[in-house]
């Protein structure tokens, strides 16, 4: 199984039908794959929070959301992501591009990327590091019921070696 088509595959058997996105090259075959299904609703953004504030709308309408970000992002959008998702309790899936961690070749990413899970668990947020495509899909589909039934969001960390 494809790391991109495993992704996809664990998003659409999830239910998920609304996605925005943060581009990252690593997530670049994805974002097509998203772009091409015509059952899912997939809004590009300029900013994180922004995606969050849009993700929080859209679930309030109906929809099954998720977010798509490098984890540089994380710091970006924390304030959102307490104050909005989780004060109101909206389930919100986040598929993270983890930069900065083995074989990372950009320095400036690594400072981050060791800082990735030690944020999450500060915020009391689940979250996942596939090894494995199969362990990645199989990760996605469980992520949003578990979601849904702590009201917060649930993260899939997806280092450079998933890739």
């Amino acid at each position: 199984m494809d790391s991109s088509e495993a992704i996809f595959d664990g998003l659409k058997d999830a239910g998920i039908n609304f996605i925005v996105s943060v581009p990252c090259v690593n997530l670049s075959k994805l974002l097509n794959m998203i772009d091409e299904d015509p059952d899912i609703t997939h809004i590009p953004v300029t900013r994180e929070e922004e995606g969050i504030g849009i993700c929080a709308g859209a679930y309030m309408g109906g929809k099954k959301t998720a977010i798509l970000m490098q984890n540089s992002g994380l710091g970006n959008s924390i304030n959102a992501l307490k104050s909005l998702t989780e004060l109101y309790e909206f389930p919100l899936l986040m598929i993270i591009s983890h930069r900065g961690t083995e074989g990372e070749n950009i320095c400036g990413q690594v400072p981050m990327g060791e800082s990735t899970p030690l944020i999450l668990k500060a915020m009391n947020y689940n979250f996942f590091n596939p090894g494995t495509p199969e362990g990645a899909y199989e990760d996605i589909k469980e992520s949003w019921e578990l979601s849904v039934e702590e009201g917060k969001p649930v993260s899939i960390l997806l280092e450079i070696k998933y890739w």
